[in-house]
């Protein structure tokens, strides 16, 4: 459906796309996720017609996009925006769902029937007549939405769309994203800070760094196995251990300043590497407990800290290297664990993660 090759996109001199490649495909939900500053918007709007790229190509079924300009305009209607600030017009939520199809000189009792149909959608049934100003942000962000909807684009991109939204608005967005993909078949790009967000809802994932896709894969893929240190940092992979692969009686060893972890896969000895383990993969126990089953890795620590995170807890350890599990509030007080515990850290060879260092 979209093909983005070599994008580029400079402001005054300074880049902020310095060579996007990738694709994406007919009716699926595809997020983009990256630091702040790392180009998410500026790239929809590129693919919406509303900037110009400095090099590079974006082909919308086929179609050179900003190229052939005679076409842009058949391109354009094929596509709805939303942006991240829900905007609306000061007149009524009907209108505002309408400006589309009076643009394409729809007749009255179409665009009534139209309207109608999308605010049932977006469970805005009986606010047509309100005035869309007067709405609370989530259903301000719902009237864009519908507005959006209601010309039935190929295409929905929507910028960062929850972000100024309380947890229950964002749900409900997040629910209509699902719907809309799932029954109109509708091919649906986002941006978006909250990586879990990406987690929850996308098809595939565009880890946006640097300029480029640092990243293009499933969720499970770029959250459980990041192709490089920095996109390990940045999808919530606390645990991070530099060192060099070793060999240790035939296993995948690697040397991380005297502490040894067997990992899975790993590159050949002599490599140096960064091994990423999600937290959820760590296993702690008191010292004295029972030696876990051969083959797992098992490091013993020392507690350093144990942070409330919500309804876990996030317990540091100090095993020669920095380690950090989640745990449950109710597992930690079973556990007795606090500062200065004594512990024992274990995880399969197969959880860790290994990336060549740069």
């Amino acid at each position: 459906m979209i093909e983005l090759e070599d994008v580029r996109k400079e402001f005054d001199g300074k880049s902020v796309l310095a060579g996007v490649t990738g694709r994406i495909e007919q009716g699926e939900i595809f997020a983009v996720i990256g630091p702040s500053g790392s180009g998410k918007s500026t790239l929809l709007r590129l693919i919406d017609l509303l900037d110009t790229p400095t090099g590079g190509t974006i082909r919308v079924k086929g179609i050179d996009i900003h190229a052939e300009r005679e076409k842009s305009l058949t391109i354009r209607r094929m596509m709805g925006m939303v942006f991240q600030k829900p905007a609306v017009f000061n007149t009524t939520v009907s209108e505002n769902i309408a400006v589309g199809l009076r643009f394409r000189r729809a007749d009255e009792g179409r665009i009534r029937e139209k309207v109608e149909g999308a605010l049932d959608m977006v469970g805005l049934t009986g606010y047509g007549e309100r005035r869309a100003r007067t709405l609370s942000g989530g259903e301000m962000q719902r009237v864009a939405l519908s507005r959006a909807m209601v010309i039935e684009p190929d295409i929905l991109l929507l910028d960062e769309p929850t972000a100024n939204l309380d947890p229950v608005s964002v749900a409900t967005i997040e629910n209509l994203v699902v719907r809309i993909n799932r029954d109109l078949g509708t091919t649906i790009v986002f941006s978006t800070h909250d990586m879990y967000q990406g987690q929850r809802l996308a098809h595939r994932i565009g880890v946006l760094m640097k300029g480029g896709f640092a990243q293009v894969g499933t969720p499970r893929e770029v959250f459980t196995l990041p192709a490089s240190r920095e996109v390990a940092r940045f999808v919530g992979i606390e645990n991070i251990i530099d060192g060099v692969v070793v060999g240790e009686n035939g296993a995948s060893v690697v040397d991380a300043g005297g502490v040894r972890v067997r990992a899975g896969r790993l590159p050949g000895p002599g490599e140096e590497v960064s091994l990423c383990i999600r937290s959820e993969d760590l296993r702690i126990a008191p010292a004295d407990a029972a030696k876990p089953p051969s083959g797992k890795n098992a490091l013993p620590g020392i507690v350093t800290a144990v942070v409330p995170r919500g309804p876990f807890s996030s317990v540091a350890v100090d095993c020669g290297v920095p380690l950090s599990s989640v745990l449950t509030w109710k597992r930690v007080d079973d556990l007795d664990l606090r500062e200065g515990s004594r512990v024992v850290v274990s995880f399969s060879p197969e959880s860790v993660h290994a990336v060549r260092r740069d």
